[in-house]
């Protein structure tokens, strides 16, 4: 795999679509951060009890959502059907639980770029990797071509997969090979570089707490893009930024803006 080329995306992206500004994985969140001028976003993909892709974080509605239980015991119809926006703010009630596939259809419309994470459930790595891979690659089938995968021949316009689970990347990448993929990672630890090679990953995505100067030199001097989650702070966005890091995603929208970059 090639290595050393430049991060084709945009540097600063919305967390979840909006951040704080809106409720999170939702396409009202999508709208937030393009309205303030966000041209990529992050979000996370599980899957609904039907098999379908849909946007949310906890593996339990209560914290996002008016249902209770397992975001499995539904279907994507029914999450759909579930208020998404009432725990973030008035102005977002009945904003419902979206598919993925939505999500993509107005990502495209709006030129969106996109991280898309992985977010399996417990025990479904794989057919989350599988179900979110085929659905990506479906909605963006026209910019994808061999090898499309590897930093040297990625299409900007198309997302880039990353998951903390390598089973979920790795079925991803079985049925969408030309969707380039990142591992996260909390903490990076010594076999880093193995696990990359592994699963033919392009970028290392990790939690900037605990990343040192140091640690980001290897990664960008090894050829790997480097990209942290969740800063708010512009000042330690500029830091990271010196360090070479490639890009970022952040909550505070309003105050880590595209322009830092």
């Amino acid at each position: 795999m090639s290595h050393h080329q430049p991060w084709p995306y945009p540097r600063v992206l919305a967390h979840r679509g909006g951040g704080t500004l809106a409720p999170e994985n939702t396409l009202a969140g999508l709208r937030e951060g393009v309205a303030r001028g966000f041209r990529g976003a992050e979000f996370d993909a599980m899957l609904a009890g039907d098999g379908v892709p849909v946007l949310i974080h906890d593996e339990t509605l209560e914290r996002t959502t008016t249902g209770r239980g397992a975001v499995s015991a539904r279907t994507a119809a029914q999450l759909a059907a579930l208020d998404a926006g009432r725990w973030h703010s008035p102005r977002f009630a009945g904003e419902p639980v979206p598919s993925l596939e939505d999500a993509l259809r107005y990502a495209r419309a709006a030129g969106l770029w996109l991280n898309v994470e992985i977010k399996p459930a417990k025990d479904q790595a794989e057919p989350t990797g599988l179900a979110v891979g085929l659905t990506v690659a479906r909605a963006y089938a026209d910019l994808l071509r061999p090898g499309g995968d590897r930093a040297e021949h990625v299409d900007a316009r198309a997302p880039l997969f990353s998951s903390f689970q390598p089973p979920a990347l790795a079925a991803a990448r079985a049925v969408a090979p030309n969707i380039p993929r990142g591992l996260l990672l909390a903490r990076v630890p010594p076999d880093w570089r193995a696990q990359l090679e592994a699963l033919g990953a392009v970028a290392l995505h990790t939690n900037h707490k605990h990343l040192t100067a140091a640690q980001a030199g290897e990664i960008k001097q090894a050829g790997y893009w480097l990209f942290c989650y969740t800063v708010d702070e512009p000042a330690r966005v500029r830091e990271l930024f010196d360090w070479g890091m490639d890009a970022i995603c952040t909550d505070r929208i309003d105050l880590v803006t595209p322009d830092l970059a």
